[in-house]
């Protein structure tokens, strides 16, 4: 068992040393039933986490390694602790390979969008496996959030990726689908009506999965709550 509390000069081993002498079954179980990959989870939970890769601070080299363990915990702690100025495109298509849960992806997505990758959306968009065309979608929302200076332009300029690729009724890619649309809604008055007119379309469609990302986005972007927040936003 590692000695002494975490620091930033920690060890890829040391930390899974810490991971490994606070697994749970229990967690683990409970990670499953919301459809996290768990062959290769420990079972330490994300309230642990966060706080830890906090202690240990950042360092992209050792992030690199952490996620080359295949761990769930050791990936996520590398999502947390990798230097975005230090992420390249290439990193990232690396982690996407990897990719297995949606877990996973949301988190290296943000670390992505914090990366200023914004060049590998419409690349991951357009690859067939699940996960990576998740991330794809994953990063549009987080970018939507976050990317507070980036102009509405931008958002605009995915929202054909949006239209393409809401035929793909595989859960994890609807849902994200669904969720950049949600996001790129909600970013300004600007970008709330075309799209409301997109989940309009995409809610009128005959193809299944297209119905249920237009009709999920419409109930969220026409609530009042929504409408009045924008209309605060912008005044």
């Amino acid at each position: 068992m590692t000695q002494g509390g975490p620091s930033p000069d920690w060890t890829t081993d040391q930390i899974l040393d810490w991971l490994e002498g606070r697994g749970s079954e229990r967690n683990v179980a409970g990670m499953a039933r919301y459809g996290i990959e768990t062959s290769k989870a420990i079972g330490v939970s994300n309230a642990e986490l966060r706080p830890f890769s906090r202690k240990i601070t950042r360092n992209h080299q050792r992030a690199l390694a952490l996620w080359e363990t295949g761990v769930r915990e050791a990936r996520l702690l590398a999502c947390f602790t990798a230097e975005p100025k230090k992420m390249t495109a290439d990193d990232a298509r690396r982690w996407a390979a990897d990719f297995d849960s949606w877990e996973i992806v949301d988190h290296a997505a943000d670390l992505f969008v914090d990366a200023g990758l914004l060049d590998l959306i419409g690349e991951f968009a357009a690859d067939d496996r699940e996960f990576v065309r998740r991330a794809g979608f994953a990063m549009m929302a987080w970018a939507a959030v976050h990317l507070k200076k980036e102009p509405d332009e931008t958002f605009a300029s995915w929202t054909p990726l949006i239209r393409t690729h809401a035929e793909d009724g595989r859960n994890f890619v609807k849902k994200a689908v669904n969720w950049a649309l949600r996001q790129i809604g909600k970013r300004s008055l600007s970008l709330h009506g075309p799209a409301v007119q997109l989940s309009e379309e995409l809610a009128a469609s005959e193809d299944r999965a297209q119905r249920w990302v237009g009709r999920n986005a419409l109930k969220e972007l026409t609530d009042p709550k929504t409408l009045e927040r924008l209309r605060k936003k912008s005044a």
